[in-house]
């Protein structure tokens, strides 16, 4: 049975990613065949072999660079399972129609942000502001600040056509980030942007990525007073 006679959704193609992998069809380090000659062996879409390949990233099995291409990882790490949600997949989930449009994205120091992140006061951060929409009404404020020292490519990057969110995810692989929800009052500015009262009960995710002892990004994520978290352990 050849393997597109089996490839039925994307985790059948990770599935037969992984298998070759463990069978050292693709050794450590191996190039693996692009996103086209994929979907073009197994009969399949283009975006099933992105969303295998995505999730394989995540999990630190392969590594996926702009312009090198997807390789077999060095050194699959068993603590890089984090899996962070992407917004236009949360959005998916309402169901409602996705868009994305970055409001800022500037080169800066910020000393309050860098003492989160342990970095020096002066370290060079990028600091993205997106909104992400759901069927043209606000859904989510982003907020991110990227640290360059450990990222230094995201500054090729100019964020107008994909989000740090889902860039992130499939660029730069963590092994550790903390985590706090609280509720607060929306600000002015915030408020204007969810198309809410100003001092309107809000929902803000702050969350700060590592790798090992050293901080990546830092993301304050703003969502109305009514958004509702889904969380499934496995």
């Amino acid at each position: 049975m050849s393997p597109a006679s089996r490839i039925k959704s994307y985790s059948d193609v990770k599935a037969e990613i992984l298998r070759r992998i463990a069978a050292k069809v693709w050794a450590v380090g191996d190039p693996i065949p692009n996103e086209e000659d994929l979907a073009r062996e197994f009969q399949c879409a283009r975006t099933t072999v992105n969303r295998a390949l995505r999730e394989l990233a995540e999990a630190g099995i392969v590594e996926r660079k702009r312009r090198a291409g997807t390789r077999v990882a060095e050194a699959p790490a068993q603590d890089m399972r984090f899996k962070i949600p992407l917004v236009e997949d949360e959005v998916a989930a309402i169901p409602a129609c996705y868009r994305y449009r970055r409001l800022i994205r500037e080169t800066l120091s910020d000393e309050a942000i860098a003492h989160t992140m342990k970095l020096a006061p002066d370290a060079p951060l990028l600091h993205i502001c997106a909104l992400h929409y759901g069927d043209d009404a606000p859904f989510q404020i982003e907020e991110r600040w990227i640290n360059l020292s450990a990222i230094p490519q995201a500054r090729e990057e100019s964020f107008q056509d994909i989000s740090a969110n889902a860039w992130l995810v499939r660029e730069v692989p963590l092994s550790r980030l903390d985590t706090q929800l609280y509720a607060s009052a929306a600000s002015a500015e915030i408020a204007k942007r969810l198309a809410i009262k100003a001092q309107s009960p809000i929902l803000v995710i702050e969350r700060t990525t590592w790798r090992a002892d050293q901080a990546l990004t830092h993301a304050k994520l703003s969502y109305r007073g009514d958004h509702k978290i889904s969380a499934t352990s496995a």
